[in-house]
């Protein structure tokens, strides 16, 4: 297990003699064989910027920093949980990474090997299928079927200029597919990807949208893609706000809609903190529901998701509501190595599991600079598991809860549960 490094040119490098670590919460340590597994496909290696590898030598157990070189991560593709971030030292602990959930790689039984575990089927979130040439054309036919609808077009620079799936999946016509809504926000996150102050030391990888869609642009979009019994379409997206703050539309759109189609599901990704307008929302006939959240622990939420107006007991006030209501309720578990797995915040994330009726766990590696994110939250009080071990734990804990990494058509009895609710 042969650390992984680069040179200045981007030239990727196995080290001959020294083998690779992982870093977990601020502590470098060894990868075990048993939490590695082969690159996956759709994995992308990047160099850390300002960042010297560091490895160790199997017969005397020191330390070796290569300061010569640039520390090597792996950008997962969605459905792979990261176990471990890559052992690196900043040469100035002032500079900020860009915002990515970068992976522990090395090299291992002739090939690259990552500190990750497969938590879902990653067939719909592989990049590969998704072909350029495909795209363009797809986008170039619906802008051209809707040359009017700001969404369509706001969509065709998120598929073109950032590669982003769920807005590919809208031209596609197929699985789970993005309808941002939303310029405003009533959080001030830490890790915005589409929003950051001036000085936050890093900046934004994508745009936010600056308009408010029409409901009949909403409609539009929504009619084009549920014509399947298993399409999704998502409000939320990471080049918006929080979708909540527009449940005037998105309350509108989605009645027009459903009484002209039965057809597939309606999501959305939220915050959860409006919880009168999530309440309207779940009444107008959502389907599935995903809460972005980081910790079930005030302090450390409060801290990362810098909340304006509302607090943790109103998302959980939120996921109560729609569980009870038959909608399929999941968070957005944005996790960390060395914080996802303390014991003081796996008891509180398990318990809130259990009280608001949470069926799913999408496993999200969180994008940040990890020291930045380190450094704004408590620190550890109890025992760190690790992140497989962890996992097992939630397992064993929560066994009716579904483990996975992106949206899941709920059950069959959960869709019969929901209609009675809707008496549709």
């Amino acid at each position: 297990m042969y650390l992984v490094y680069a040179d200045e040119q981007g030239q990727v490098y196995d080290h001959p003699e020294l083998y690779g670590l992982g870093r977990s919460g601020d502590l470098l340590i060894e990868i075990l064989e048993e939490e590695l597994i082969p690159l996956p496909e759709g994995a992308t290696l990047v160099s850390l910027p300002n960042c010297h590898p560091v490895g160790m030598d199997p017969e005397t157990g020191e330390m070796v920093r290569l300061t010569e070189y640039q520390a090597v991560g792996a950008l997962m593709p969605q459905g792979f949980t990261r176990l471990m971030l890559p052992g690196y030292v900043k040469v100035d602990k002032n500079e900020k990474l860009p915002l990515f959930g970068y992976t522990a790689v090395v090299w291992h039984n002739g090939g690259f090997y990552v500190a990750a575990e497969q938590s879902d089927d990653p067939y719909k979130w592989n990049p590969l299928n998704f072909p350029e040439d495909e795209k363009e054309r797809l986008v170039k036919s619906v802008l051209k079927q809707y040359p009017e609808n700001r969404v369509f077009h706001h969509l065709s620079n998120c598929t073109l200029g950032y590669g982003c799936l769920t807005a590919s999946n809208t031209f596609f016509n197929r699985w789970e597919a993005g309808l941002p809504v939303s310029y405003s926000c009533n959080a001030g996150c830490y890790g915005c990807i589409s929003e950051q102050p001036e000085d936050s030391g890093f900046p934004a990888p994508q745009t936010r949208m600056n308009f408010k869609p029409t409901v009949d642009e909403l409609v539009e979009v929504m009619l084009h893609h549920l014509k399947t019994p298993e399409s999704i379409i998502s409000f939320g997206q990471g080049c918006e706000g929080e979708p909540s703050t527009q449940a005037a539309i998105i309350t509108q759109a989605m009645r027009r809609v459903r009484a002209q189609t039965k057809l597939g599901f309606v999501n959305i990704n939220t915050n959860a903190g409006l919880t009168d307008h999530i309440k309207a929302i779940v009444d107008a006939g959502l389907d599935l529901m995903r809460i972005s959240t980081i910790s079930a622990i005030d302090e450390h939420y409060n801290a990362y998701y810098r909340p304006r107006a509302y607090t943790l007991e109103n998302v959980a006030k939120s996921a109560r509501y729609a569980s009870e209501k038959g909608v399929y309720t999941s968070i957005n578990y944005l996790v960390f190595p060395g914080v996802f797995d303390r014991e003081e915040e796996m008891e509180a994330m398990i318990d809130f599991i259990r009280k608001n009726g949470i069926r799913l766990i999408q496993m999200r590696n969180l994008n940040i600079d990890p020291d930045s994110y380190l450094a704004m939250i408590p620190p550890a009080k109890g025992q760190v598991f690790g992140m497989k071990q962890a996992l097992e734990i939630y397992r064993q804990e929560l066994p009716d809860v579904v483990i996975g990494s992106y949206t899941h058509v709920p059950p069959l009895e959960f869709q019969e549960r929901r209609r009675q609710t809707l008496n549709v």
